[in-house]
């Protein structure tokens, strides 16, 4: 499991890699299965992860405690809850295992440590940083201006691996869609 992480590393660094073995070494292995509660709003967020196998969600409920899905995560892709993990407050977002998943954990006094002392992990972690911050504003943009039909095909288009991995249930929540209305236009597909 721990090569996944390598490879990961090593993809965004190049040749730089001095010191990997001891930013790998500060990670545990966490196995999960299906459905597993990996944080529950009002926890501290302790780790951040690194998905080798497997799919996350990440989702906050409404007054009502209906689900909205803000992301799924997949492999090769990190997964936190970073207000709570930086600021040590409780966490305002749920995180899911929704298939069994392999796992790679990092939790935050090793994670300031690489920061500290570790100038490529700290590099990687800007870029992730980025992306991660990238995606969501052009999620949340995209979706905005979107119909609920024109977010499936965007869905189909983009993230289409996510189509046969996930509940329609799943699906229409990361796509601010009802269930039924998804199901309704998936079939006009």
């Amino acid at each position: 499991m721990i090569e996944v992480l390598q490879n990961h590393i090593t993809n965004r660094l190049g040749n730089n890699l001095a010191n990997l073995d001891a930013v790998l070494a500060k990670f545990k292995q966490i196995k999960t299965k299906r459905n597993e509660q990996i944080l529950q709003q009002d926890n501290v967020c302790k780790y951040v992860y690194f998905v080798a196998k497997g799919c996350l969600q990440v989702y906050v409920y409404d007054k009502n405690m209906n689900e909205t899905t803000r992301d799924i995560v997949i492999e090769d892709n990190w997964c936190s809850e970073l207000q709570s993990f930086g600021s040590g407050k409780p966490a305002t977002e749920n995180i899911r295992a929704i298939e069994p998943c392999e796992l790679l954990a990092i939790d935050r006094e090793s994670f300031q440590a690489l920061m500290e002392t570790v100038p490529q992990f700290d590099m990687v972690y800007k870029q992730i940083l980025e992306a991660s911050y990238a995606n969501s504003v052009y999620r949340i943009n995209t979706f905005v201006s979107l119909t609920a039909l024109e977010r499936i095909q965007w869905l189909m288009e983009y993230r289409p691996m996510l189509m046969t991995r996930l509940s329609s249930k799943l699906i229409a929540s990361y796509l601010g869609i009802n269930k039924d209305v998804f199901s309704r236009l998936k079939a006009k597909l």
